[in-house]
């Protein structure tokens, strides 16, 4: 897959494209199955798959810290984006100039001029352009006087339910971590590198791999039973808490801490990956560390057992 991260980086594309456009926060299986129809139709008309993408997603831009919860990371999506049969993976930077270019010029100046589009997949929710003021109507009736193919997505449905990154995020907020599997299609998870720490788990006995989140808000938060991969093709059991950590410092900087079992490596930059599992419990404030300890005691417990299970 080709990465690209601006329209001025993008070559002639004589014979034109197939194209999908959205966040595709989480590429949760409805990602994962537009994906793979988009590429099919590729394949029959020999022409690249083409993902284009907004960085910021949109609604950060307009919402800035009141914007809903991101599933993942530019770099989490783009890890998950290699594995599917695409191209070229195209991140527009959404700015001003983009908010406000108006959703005809958007259609001639992006999806014609530059990527030569000849068949759209896109969801028929879909809006586009300044007030929003394109839609799905709009980009069939310009397909057919630029000569494109629209085609809808449709719904991809999990036991009746319609999978949505909206979905996926209030599950993972109730700590439903199963209806949060069965629609990304696998375990929710969080990529970073370890970061050196306070090392004050060390000091009651329990040392911990921490991962700065680096995102204004997350759709998860308490103790939660994991699995840690990215360490020498293992996959080491743990418990993680994400969180403010308010016995310790209680600052306002959110952090993903995890403490694995039987294991003593240091691992400080490398890249990892946490996988939840099934959460514990909520975050709490404790009065003294002694109890902290106790109830970390506790959490191994459970977590190995839910992990043995």
């Amino acid at each position: 897959m080709q990465l690209i991260r601006h329209l001025t980086h993008l070559g002639p594309l004589k014979e034109g494209c197939v194209l999908s456009i959205g966040n595709f926060d989480g590429v949760h299986s409805g990602h994962q199955t537009v994906i793979k129809k988009l590429a099919a139709q590729g394949k029959s008309m020999n022409l690249p798959v083409v993902l284009m993408l907004f960085e910021p997603q949109p609604l950060e831009f307009f919402l800035g810290d009141n914007a809903p919860s991101r599933l993942m990371r530019l770099r989490e999506k783009v890890i998950q984006l290699k594995l599917l049969p695409i191209d070229m993976l195209l991140i527009v930077k959404f700015n001003q100039l983009i908010a406000n270019y108006k959703a005809e010029n958007f259609i001639s100046d992006f999806l014609v001029n530059k990527l030569n589009v000849k068949h759209l997949v896109i969801g028929d929710d879909f809006h586009f352009g300044k007030a929003r003021c394109g839609n799905f109507a709009m980009l069939q009736e310009k397909g057919l006087e630029y000569g494109f193919n629209v085609e809808n997505t449709h719904s991809y449905l999990v036991e009746g339910h319609r999978v949505s990154s909206t979905l996926i995020r209030d599950a993972l907020v109730s700590g439903d971590l199963v209806t949060a599997k069965q629609m990304l299609g696998r375990d929710y998870s969080v990529c970073g590198r370890v970061a050196h720490g306070q090392q004050r788990g060390r000091t009651i006995g329990f040392p911990t791999a921490n991962i700065q989140m680096f995102r204004k808000n997350t759709p998860l938060s308490g103790v939660y039973a994991v699995t840690m991969t990215g360490i020498n093709n293992q996959e080491i059991a743990g418990v993680a808490n994400v969180g403010t950590r308010p016995t310790i410092d209680g600052g306002n900087k959110v952090i993903l801490e995890t403490h694995l079992f039987d294991f003593d490596q240091e691992i400080y930059g490398q890249y990892v990956e946490v996988h939840f599992k099934q959460k514990i419990r909520d975050e709490e404030r404790f009065d003294s560390m002694h109890q902290l300890k106790t109830q970390i005691e506790q959490d191994i417990i459970i977590a190995k057992q839910i992990l043995n299970s």
